[in-house]
């Protein structure tokens, strides 16, 4: 199934085929290599109109462990602009399900290694979500304790890698722009 959805710019160019065991074939490795895997199969299951599988990738992107001296982040920055781009150029007849949803749920459900920055790289989705796309509901039967910006803010920068709460809040303060 190809619906042929635009390229990201945030994102690289994906070969023409790829498949999950890209990411398999990293073993346990969560490193440089295995996130820039993650972001091309993300991009590659985008163009190939699969929306919330590609948000899925972004998250492992996002989950990745990185130092933040990676070369790879040189060129590909951790993908808060990417999945920003994903929830708004979605087509209304693409299958994404509900992000907001999905991002409480993992952020909420965040379990070692890294706990604590994985969790806040999450509620910072989470944040992006809510401002790109206020129209998604939260789940009612799944009570937490909604973070504030500033308190994300707080946390990537206590948890995060170098720059990480800058290049957020960029993003952040894009998304209500019009047309961006």
């Amino acid at each position: 199934m190809s619906l042929g959805l635009p390229p990201c710019p945030h994102l690289p160019v994906p070969p023409a085929q790829m498949a999950a065991s890209a990411l398999s074939a990293h073993g346990s490795a969560r490193d440089g290599a295995f996130y820039l895997t993650a972001l091309t199969y993300g991009h590659f299951l985008w163009q190939n109109g699969q929306a919330a599988r590609a948000i899925l990738k972004l998250d492992r992107a996002l989950l990745a462990d990185l130092r933040g001296d990676e070369p790879v982040l040189r060129d590909w920055p951790l993908p808060y602009e990417a999945m920003t781009w994903f929830l708004r150029h979605t087509p209304p007849d693409v299958f994404i399900g509900n992000p907001r949803v999905h991002f409480q749920h993992l952020a909420d459900r965040m379990n070692e290694p890294r706990r604590e920055q994985r969790r806040w790289r999450t509620w910072a989705c989470w944040a992006l979500c809510r401002s790109v796309r206020p129209e998604f509901p939260p789940d009612p039967r799944h009570q937490v304790m909604e973070p504030a910006r500033e308190l994300i803010a707080e946390k990537l920068t206590t948890h995060g890698i170098a720059g990480e709460t800058e290049l957020w809040l960029q993003v952040l303060i894009k998304t209500a722009l019009p047309n961006h």
